[in-house]
């Protein structure tokens, strides 16, 4: 028996009657993008610490920027910080003077970066659909809006987005600056404007956006886009025309005037220590070399992509063929592409955007999952435009009913994951319990469950051949999954292996005497750095600890003790006799104690131990 689709009457008979209601359209549209984007980066996003070991290093040298009054040299502990450009610290410290120093102004400028983009995602879309029917000489509303808004929904909800989206470091930022430029130098070229003295104010645009991206991360704001609107250019055979319309010589102009001031006043102060560290450590030898210990497999990215994007990167493969073709070399392919009207070359564009950034740092010998950040935008473009002939009277392709076939797969898969992950893991030494609490939480279970329930439902809607409603439900179900599951998952892990570290911190910031130095011993935490407000001592392991202390008895004059901070096995490996120190604190895996100079009566050594 041939079943029959499923026929959704009620959202075209909506759309067609609001049509001429601009005043609902626009708030139809508010009411979708703040839902989205409260849930993904707005909601609880400052209710739980900072997380080491990364985002305290920005929020900290933001806050040191603030009290220094210092708004070139970027500093951690006292020590220049080069990693990255100025802007991402400017756009903390004044949060900082606005909300006050807290996780809130520490993440709000990743969380407005991941807002922008899929923003203008939705505008984009939106608008190629509205030039699309201009072309067809139609108005297909539902096409036109619920393409956008299910583009929209999963670039905001996704794995990678949610999470950079959340935490205060430059890699959203970035991703602003890259996708925004992107976006809008696609609609300068979709406009197809006559070349003139100066470019068409999207273009503009894009360098100024370009030019911020450059101030976040250095120069991969401007080499990646530039590689993909260079490849672009030159698949169309429009390098000429476009370099005559676009005027790039004054894009790299505008890049130059943002951030000429800060690169030449920071070379100024610190000559060749920023250029070596910068240029020389954190751009070349990232791309050319291992650095910090990053290296993964050449398919990296595959898994990056596949579980980052998930649960809609399974349609990835069938989008990209769609919208690159098979030929994409030959001449026939390319002539039929170049036949088409501007405006409907966006499927083509966001391949080359995808493709670009998953190519560039693939060959990048430093490899770690949110330098790929930058093509979630892509990917939420491609499926959704893949998805758009469900919105015709056209017969589904054969591609969507397989990846949605594959979907079902997917989120069977993952549900099996989540039923048994806690068999995957060890035990934590810095958070002890927490996989204990977590098994007890049940939420591992609860989210296998909604992925099992994901799986069934969405493999109903394919039998009964509804693929309209496919992707939403796996909007839905993800947004029912992070609420449920990821959300209490992240309070409990915040609870356990970061809020010993905060208590720890203000413990010492009440207990600490004139003078007297605060260290860590055994591991490197910057949250306390943020959170003691202190510079802070790290020392590697024990045996370096009880050196430490020798020498300090020696050198040291306007201090009779030591405050260390270490970890439950490196407090153990001391040795250190009852009488040798002062217990202030212990909580988690964490002891505070109070380690008295001159020398300890008894010397020590791990070897003697």
């Amino acid at each position: 028996m041939r079943l029959k689709s499923i026929n959704l009457s009620p959202i075209r008979y909506w759309f067609q009657n609001v049509g001429d209601n601009s005043i609902l359209i626009t708030i139809f549209t508010l009411i979708w993008l703040l839902g989205i984007n409260f849930i993904a980066f707005i909601w609880n996003l400052g209710s739980v610490g900072l997380i080491d070991e990364t985002e305290p290093l920005f929020a900290e040298a933001s806050r040191q920027m603030l009290i220094t009054g210092d708004w070139i040299t970027p500093f951690f502990d006292g020590q220049t910080r080069f990693d990255k450009p100025a802007l991402i610290y400017w756009f903390q410290a004044i949060a900082y003077k606005i909300m006050g120093v807290n996780e809130w102004a520490v993440r709000i400028p990743s969380a407005l970066a991941a807002i922008s983009v899929t923003v203008m995602s939705f505008y984009v879309v939106k608008w190629h659909f509205t030039e699309k029917d201009r072309l067809d000489q139609t108005t297909n509303l539902p096409r036109r809006y619920f393409i956008a808004t299910l583009t929209s929904g999963m670039i905001a909800l996704n794995p990678e987005m949610i999470v950079w989206g959340r935490v205060g470091v430059s890699d959203m930022l970035l991703t602003g600056g890259i996708a925004c430029s992107l976006l809008s130098f696609f609609v300068g070229y979709a406009q197809n404007s006559p070349p003139s003295r100066w470019p068409n104010p999207w273009y503009v645009t894009s360098y100024v956006l370009m030019g911020a991206a450059v101030l976040t991360k250095g120069p991969v704001g401007i080499v990646l886009p530039g590689l993909i609107l260079i490849a672009f250019a030159l698949y169309l055979g429009k390098f000429k025309q476009l370099w005559q319309e676009a005027q790039p010589v004054l894009g790299i102009f505008i890049v130059m005037i943002i951030n000429a001031p800060w690169y030449v006043l920071v070379t100024w102060r610190n000559g060749w220590n920023f250029i070596n560290t910068f240029f020389g450590y954190h751009n070349i030898e990232r791309f050319t070399e291992v650095v910090n210990g990053h290296s993964a497999p050449w398919y990296f990215y595959f898994l990056v992509v596949l579980f980052g994007f998930l649960p809609y990167s399974v349609f990835l493969p069938a989008a990209l063929i769609k919208f690159m073709g098979w030929k994409f070399w030959q001449n026939s392919w390319r002539s039929h592409i170049i036949s088409q009207e501007r405006s409907q070359h966006l499927g083509l564009f966001a391949c080359f955007w995808f493709l670009g950034v998953f190519i560039f740092f693939t060959i990048a010998t430093t490899k770690l999952p949110s330098y790929v950040l930058p093509l979630m935008p892509a990917a939420g473009i491609l499926i959704g435009l893949f998805s758009s002939d469900l919105f015709t009277h056209k017969p589904t392709d054969k591609s969507f009913r397989l990846s949605s076939w594959a979907n079902v797969a997917f989120s069977l898969t993952i549900a099996i994951a989540l039923l048994h992950v806690l068999q995957l893991f060890g035990t934590d030494s810095a958070a002890p319990e927490f996989y204990q609490k977590l098994q007890h939480s049940g939420l591992t279970n609860l989210g296998g469950w909604i992925w099992l329930t994901t799986a069934i439902a969405v493999a109903c809607l394919n039998l009964i051949r509804s693929y309209r409603i496919v992707l939403p439900t796996n909007i839905l179900a993800f947004v029912i999954f992070l609420a449920l599951v990821l959300m209490p998952a992240l309070f409990m892990m915040d609870e356990e292996r970061q809020a010993p570290l905060r208590h720890l911190s203000a413990l010492a910031v009440s207990e600490i005497k004139p003078h007297e130095e605060l260290v860590m011993v055994g591991f490197q935490k910057p949250t306390v750095s943020f959170y003691s407000r202190k510079a802070v001592t790290y020392l590697e392991d024990a045996q370096e600890a009880l050196d430490y202390i020798r020498t300090q008895s020696v050198t040291t004059k306007n201090s009779h003790s030591l405050l260390l901070l270490l970890e439950q096995q490196e407090f153990m490996t001391m040795s250190l006799p009852l009488e040798n120190y002062k217990p202030m604190g212990k909580k988690g895996a964490y002891h505070l104690i109070r380690v008295p100079l001159p020398p300890i009566k008894k010397s020590h050594s791990l070897s003697k131990a």
